[in-house]
């Protein structure tokens, strides 16, 4: 079942609500989110003329301004694509749904939204229920974005989510593995993911939030069915935990760990992959 939610009711209000949100993007957080979003996309080629992007928004704060950031480029018009901004509803509790429509009416944002019973499929999983249903989730989004005309989806991962997926890998994955700004799909030919939102700090997403007195969801997954963070114990927020602990120490820590990743220095590495290739120093070791 698909259904399309516009502005309907109050008009005035919602209206009066939008352009707030969209006068703060364009004049206090300019610097801090435009600017960031657009370098991004100009840096790492996320966008081509003719693309149809499918703007994947889950209720959250960071993919909800990913749409605003989406709407203000298609306002400066540099070159056609189109945007089709996309929710799945994966068994959303009936306070968490009406509130991702309550949030995109306010904020002008034409959204089509499909059902899916994924939740379900994952409750009674005890093991990795998280990585299957993030997993399935992203299938899901393929298929419904592909189905639609989309070759592109885009991901509200921003700057903190980078680094700390950095870490992560290196200390829970035992590999040097970072959440790249556009990837291909293995399983949907001619697909990509982009993450436009890959230079903003997660401060200034949340600044612009409270800045608007804007009310997101926060977790909606049915095993808490909440839309708090508390007793969040993730590895996720582990990592968070320590590098605020390493911040301390050294302020430039969070921006060291993203340059990492750019600066990766191949004859200093014992075993790399490429094109699924693996490769080890001594194999170029006396050439």
């Amino acid at each position: 079942m698909e259904q399309h939610f516009m502005q309907e009711t109050n008009q005035e209000s919602n209206a009066e609500i939008t352009a707030r949100v969209e006068k703060s993007i364009q004049k206090k957080f300019h610097q801090t989110l435009w600017s960031k979003f657009a370098k991004a996309v100009i840096t790492y080629e996320l966008i081509q003329p003719e693309d149809k992007i499918a703007v994947c928004i889950s209720g959250g704060k960071d993919s909800l301004l990913m749409a605003k950031l989406f709407q203000e480029m298609k306002r400066h018009d540099k070159f056609p694509f189109e945007l089709v901004f996309l929710t799945m509803d994966p068994g959303y509790s009936e306070e968490n749904r009406n509130m991702i429509e309550r949030n995109v009416a306010a904020l002008s944002i034409p959204l089509t939204i499909f059902e899916t019973n994924i939740f379900n499929s994952v409750y009674h999983v005890q093991k990795n229920a998280c990585y299957l249903c993030a997993r399935m989730r992203r299938g899901h989004l393929y298929k419904q974005a592909q189905d639609l005309g989309c070759n592109k989806i885009a991901l509200g991962h921003h700057f903190d989510d980078v680094i700390e997926t950095n870490l992560m890998s290196m200390l829970y994955g035992g590999q040097i593995r970072t959440m790249m700004p556009k990837l291909h799909s293995d399983n949907f030919p001619g697909m990509e993911i982009i993450r436009p939102m890959y230079l903003i700090r997660e401060k200034e997403i949340i600044r612009w939030r409270d800045e608007n007195d804007l009310h997101f969801l926060q977790c909606a997954c049915r095993f808490t069915d909440t839309s708090t963070p508390e007793g969040n114990s993730s590895k996720r927020q582990e990592i968070k935990k320590l590098i605020a602990e390493l911040k301390k120490i050294n302020p430039q820590i969070e921006m060291n760990i993203f340059r990492s990743m750019e600066n990766v220095d191949l004859n200093a590495v014992i075993k790399m992959k490429y094109a699924h290739q693996e490769y080890h120093f001594l194999d170029f070791y006396n050439q």
